[in-house]
């Protein structure tokens, strides 16, 4: 029986899913053969989709790759002990990425020794694509086609429109 790569989980918000986020998810495909993705829900975080919201979209953009979508709570660490799971993958954009990244990872090492962190680079034409900056040129009313799938774009347009007639034009967010 051949070895088989342990899964993995990329943990995070995915408000909305972008296209680095994608990348990031088949790398993680090709590198460890399945791959479980954790929706993190964080009620620090204002968003515009719910937490059930974000796994849906994100199944259906990973629809016929070998992941698995779960929306979790908590430390991932811990979310990793319950599952089974060894490695937690992250992508690297920029520096200040590796800055904040290699202090989670330091942390989570303290936390649960047995489990590690692999990093890695998206593609180049994503390396600067961030949930942050897509929500700003969202704000400005810009496209977003370049950052999202079609299917991404057309739920936050959606999204978007319906938080503009309910909340007279106030600014797209929501707790989760």
């Amino acid at each position: 029986m051949p070895n088989r790569p342990p899964p993995a989980v990329y943990p995070g918000t995915f408000d909305p899913v972008t296209l680095g986020h994608l990348d990031l998810i088949r790398r993680g495909c090709d590198l460890f053969g399945r791959l479980v993705v954790g929706v993190a829900e964080n009620s620090e975080k204002e968003t515009v989709f719910t937490s059930a919201e974000r796994a849906e979209i994100l199944r259906e953009e990973t629809e016929g790759l070998p992941v698995e979508v779960e929306a979790f709570t908590g430390l991932v660490v811990e979310y990793c002990r319950r599952r089974g799971i060894s490695v937690i993958l992250r992508g690297l954009r920029t520096i200040s990425d590796f800055e904040m990244e290699y202090q989670m990872a330091l942390t989570n090492r303290a936390l649960a020794p047995g489990i590690e962190t692999v990093f890695v680079m998206p593609n180049e034409k994503y390396s600067y694509v961030s949930t942050r900056l897509l929500k700003e040129i969202l704000g400005a009313g810009a496209d977003v086609r370049a950052f999202v799938s079609p299917r991404v774009e057309r739920r936050l347009s959606e999204r978007l429109e319906a938080l503009r007639s309910t909340a007279g034009g106030s600014r797209p967010a929501s707790k989760t």
